[in-house]
Formats: structure tokens, C-alpha cells, sequence
């Protein structure tokens, strides 16, 4: 495969945004987005699983049989899982225990399941792996801008592996709400309804110049 189609590739998954494009991976999203940090770290777990299990999910591709793909997909998933789950544990116990069950959840996340079946077992090595980190990136970004709105709205402050970026907090009272299950719905819901907005925007943005081009009885000759 071309480097540029690698590339695209990579910058097609990037663009994905799976929680707000794909609308998948919805329940770590909320769950664990209190805090912009814990995004960033529940993001990483998922780039190295996605991007191991795509490339090996896809040098295994020919020799896998159609009947038990599933089966053999979600053994792979769970090996890195696992990795991810004793290293967190060992190095991270603080962040292990704020992320929780939804660590070991990943081997059922929509992401995951959905990347490896549909790229990675059609594709080949390079190409996943560069499938996978671009979802992953665009995931992990996702889920930091989540919980950076939610912890700036919940606290008043931002706080970033130890360091507040706010010093003692900005000037407003914190809404509670916004770090409860609740905000996570507020929050997302409004995003996804920005993004659709601005997707609206430009797709009339795009059509003007083309009505503007179009010659009076042109249609009529056709």
C-alpha cells in the first residue's frame, strides 16, 4: 500500500472522532470524563489496544476461519487488555482505580470490535496500524475536550497531572452537576449538536458557489 494511502488512512481514522462521528464507545465516554486527565489516560489504554490488535488481528487474517473470527478477535483484544490492566495496576494504582471496570471493558467496546472487523481483517498490517492510531487519536481527543468541559464546569479549575492550570480556580460558582452522569449527557448532546451545526453550515458553504455558477436554463435544456 502507498505511503499516501497509509497516510489517508491515518487522517480518515483521525477524523472519525469516535464518540462524536461514529457515535460508538459512548459508555467509557461518559463514565469516566469527569476529569480531562482521566480522558487522556483511558485514551491511551484504547490507542495500544486498537493498534496491537489491528496489526495483529491482520497478519492472522488468512489463517483465521470465518466461523470462529469473533471469537478469535475478542481473545487478541483481551491479551492487550490484560497487558494494559496489570500495568496500570502496577505503575498507575491511582488512575486504575478512578478508571476501573472500564478497563477490562474494553475488550467489548464498539471501537475496538468494530475496527478489527471491519479494517483490519480486510487490510493489511501498516494500514491497521495506522487505522488504529488515528481512531485512537481522534478518540482520546474526544474524550479529553469531554472531560476538560466537564472538570472546568464541575471544579472551576483544570487540573493536569498534579499542576492546576488555573491556580486557585476560576471566578464562578462550580455546577455539581456537570461531574454527575447527567453532565456527561449535557455535554456530549451539546457538542454532537455543535458539531452537526457546523457540518450544516459548511455543507451550504460548499453548495453556494455551485448554485451561483449555474447558468439560468441550463437545467431546462438538459
Amino acid at each position: 500500500m502507498a505511503q499516501t494511502t497509509i497516510a489517508g488512512v491515518f487522517r480518515d481514522g483521525l477524523r472519525q472522532a469516535p464518540p462524536f462521528r461514529l457515535v460508538l464507545g459512548l459508555c467509557p465516554s461518559l463514565a469516566v470524563t469527569t476529569a480531562m486527565e482521566n480522558g487522556f489516560w483511558m485514551g491511551l489504554a484504547v490507542i495500544f489496544v486498537l493498534s496491537l490488535s489491528e496489526v495483529l488481528i491482520s497478519l492472522m487474517r488468512r489463517i483465521i476461519p470465518d466461523r470462529v473470527r469473533i471469537p478469535v478477535y475478542i481473545v487478541v483484544v483481551a491479551a492487550f487488555v490484560t497487558v494494559v490492566d496489570m500495568v496500570m495496576h502496577a505503575f498507575l494504582p491511582d488512575m486504575h482505580a478512578i478508571l476501573g471496570i472500564y478497563i477490562p471493558l474494553i475488550v467489548v467496546n464498539c471501537i475496538i470490535m468494530g475496527r478489527v472487523e471491519a479494517f483490519a481483517a480486510k487490510n493489511g498490517p501498516l494500514a491497521a496500524l495506522a487505522d488504529g492510531v488515528g481512531i485512537g487519536l481522534g478518540y482520546t481527543a474526544s474524550i479529553m475536550v469531554i472531560g476538560g468541559i466537564r472538570e472546568i464546569l464541575g471544579t472551576g479549575n483544570l487540573v493536569l497531572f498534579g499542576h492546576a492550570l488555573f491556580g486557585s480556580g476560576l471566578p464562578f460558582e462550580p455546577a455539581v452537576i456537570m461531574l454527575m452522569p447527567p453532565g456527561g449527557f449535557f455535554v456530549l448532546g451539546f457538542l454532537l449538536a455543535g458539531l452537526a451545526l457546523w457540518e450544516m453550515r459548511q455543507r451550504r458553504k460548499t453548495a453556494a458557489p455551485a448554485a451561483c455558477c449555474t447558468v439560468p436554463g441550463e437545467e431546462a435544456a438538459k
